[in-house]
């Protein structure tokens, strides 16, 4: 997990788009209830080492295994039957057979191709495709000379981009902590935040929601919640509409979304500011917005340097 300084809402007018402001006053509009005489007042974004270009082609080697790294569901680069001696030479009458963890691999799969010199390619690169592959070449160095014979391994590992979040925390004066109004509350929270950002591809999810009696300096005490959500981008997959521009990459949509959500913080703020009736029971607490950067991968896969150094910040 990586934490990155925390974002503190401020006072101060923040240019707010139109759902943000009239998500405010909904929000704050709702629950207007007379206040008890007791109350008071989410870096760089790390990246896989993607090998799944078309034009990338990897070599074996005679000494050692070959680690190569595909991205879960996407198509390999085309892994060849010769070492890089061997590419630069003339090979004359080659033949190549290639193995992998369920046997011999025949050209004709549909998520598999051999191509006529020997490169194996992945089509839609599964978890159950990793494996150690083992391609044979038997080859004429000239015509006269006989028959050489060579083995190549490659270590082949599914890989995924790790799962990049935003996580906020923020708390509210709260009605007393078995009220119902809370439990309202929190659902037309939860409501204004996904749509703020559902344009984005993102989604919001609730972490943790808890209710606590505080005793607050040189005063009594008062009931606050403690918000605790999630922001992230929607899988490839889930997204309705493909998208290939740039800014539609997960970060670019992570970072707008994290700013609309900032900026309707702020906009609590400010509303609050303006009003001349009495503070509304439940409240955003000023300067109580905070926000975490979180680099994590999914179940099963994992960052390992030590054993990945060619792809360090892969979840393999």
């Amino acid at each position: 997990m990586e934490a990155s300084t925390p974002g503190r809402a401020r006072r101060g007018r923040a240019a707010g788009a139109p759902l943000s402001r009239a998500a405010v006053v909904l929000l704050l509009s709702a629950f207007v209830r007379p206040a008890s005489p007791a109350a008071g007042y989410f870096i760089r974004l790390p990246r896989g080492f993607r090998l799944t270009q078309d034009s990338l082609k990897i070599v074996g080697s005679s000494d050692y295994p070959v680690k190569v790294y595909v991205l879960l569901h996407q198509k390999s680069p085309h892994v060849l039957c010769v070492t890089q001696r061997l590419r630069n030479s003339e090979l004359i009458d080659p033949s190549f057979q290639w193995y992998g963890p369920k046997g011999k691999i025949i050209s004709g799969n549909s998520t598999i191709q051999l191509t006529s010199t020997g490169s194996l390619v992945f089509q839609n690169f599964e978890e159950s495709m990793t494996g150690v592959y083992t391609c044979f070449l038997e080859y004429k160095p000239t015509v006269d000379e006989g028959a050489a014979n060579l083995q190549l391994k490659y270590v082949i590992y599914a890989y995924r981009e790790p799962r990049f979040y935003y996580q906020f925390t923020a708390r509210y004066h709260a009605a007393p902590c078995n009220s119902i109004y809370n439990i309202s509350f929190e659902k037309k929270l939860l409501q204004i935040l996904r749509k703020l950002v559902l344009e984005l591809s993102c989604e919001v999810s609730l972490l943790k929601s808890e209710c606590h009696h505080v005793k607050m300096q040189k005063a009594g005490l008062q009931n606050e919640l403690f918000f605790t959500f999630s922001v992230s981008s929607l899988d490839t997959e889930k997204v309705p509409k493909p998208c290939i521009d740039h800014s539609c990459e997960p970060s670019r949509r992570l970072l707008k979304a994290k700013n609309l959500i900032e900026r309707f913080f702020n906009q609590q703020i400010e509303v609050l500011g303006r009003r001349a009736e009495p503070l509304p029971e439940i409240y955003y607490i000023e300067g109580t917005l905070q926000m975490v950067w979180v680099n994590r991968c999914f179940p099963g896969y994992g960052i390992n340097t030590l054993k990945h150094p060619k792809c360090p910040e892969c979840c393999a």
